[in-house]
């Protein structure tokens, strides 16, 4: 692997943890500080009126997820070109998970948007963002099997650790039960995902600390580790390094 590409797999891992780290603090105020203060489960009417009353803020919660939802998309094409040597075919798979987490996502966003112009009828403003809420669990069934797909190719990268791939799946499983049981179960129920997120957070620290410095040509990892040989990806970058 030549020093362009080393160089291009460092910007992707650049991208990948800017988008990833911005995603978070655009999470924590879009969810955490202009929305979920505004809802209070079991009373439609009270909801109506807080948000009626903090209603610029509540727009731009939806906004924050908005933007998280376009970040999402860059940071599927990130990860797919930083994974692509490892196995072509798995990273390509990934980041179509990804992005199809991300248009069921939008769906639910809307529901946000749609409860606004229902904030007279409170019960159906209400219901608008329990469907938020129902429509975002589910699609993370599909955004858990990205992350499963993402866990296996770091475990096999060579270039990582492979702890951090078994953290990945971890947070994929976890993702996966909390979208099935938002399906299986009525009512409330404890979320996984906010135990077995670890692995995002050590993903993005490697990204921007590792990842940036990182030679790729260099075979750093340990002996077990390797590239997969049947990365065409790979293939097509050895032929034209011998011919050259």
């Amino acid at each position: 692997m030549n020093h362009y590409d080393t160089q291009s797999l460092r910007t992707a891992s650049l991208i990948a943890g800017l988008a990833l780290a911005l995603m978070a603090v655009l999470a924590v105020f879009g969810n955490f500080v202009a929305i979920q203060p505004l809802v209070t489960p079991g009373d439609a009417a009270k909801t109506a009126i807080d948000i009626s009353n903090s209603e610029a803020l509540f727009r731009w919660g939806i906004a924050s997820l908005i933007v998280i939802a376009v970040l999402d998309v860059i940071v599927a094409g990130a990860l797919l070109r930083l994974f692509e040597p490892v196995n072509r075919s798995v990273s390509i798979t990934a980041a179509w998970f990804r992005v199809a987490y991300v248009a069921v996502y939008l769906v639910a966003v809307i529901q946000l948007v749609i409860a606004l112009g229902l904030l007279s009828e409170s019960n159906q403003a209400s219901r608008a963002i329990d469907a938020y809420q129902t429509i975002w669990l589910v699609g993370l069934i599909l955004f858990g099997v990205h992350l499963l797909l993402i866990g296996y190719l770091a475990y096999r990268s060579g270039f990582m650790a492979r702890v951090f791939g078994v953290l990945l799946v971890v947070a994929g499983l976890g993702y996966i039960a909390d979208g099935f049981v938002a399906v299986l179960v009525s009512g409330p129920s404890i979320s996984i995902g906010q135990f077995t997120f670890v692995g995002e957070v050590a993903l993005i620290f490697w990204l921007l600390i590792r990842g940036t410095r990182k030679d790729f040509g260099g075979r750093e990892a340990d002996p077990g580790h390797h590239f997969d040989p049947d990365s065409r990806w790979l293939a097509d970058h050895q032929s034209t390094s011998t011919t050259a």
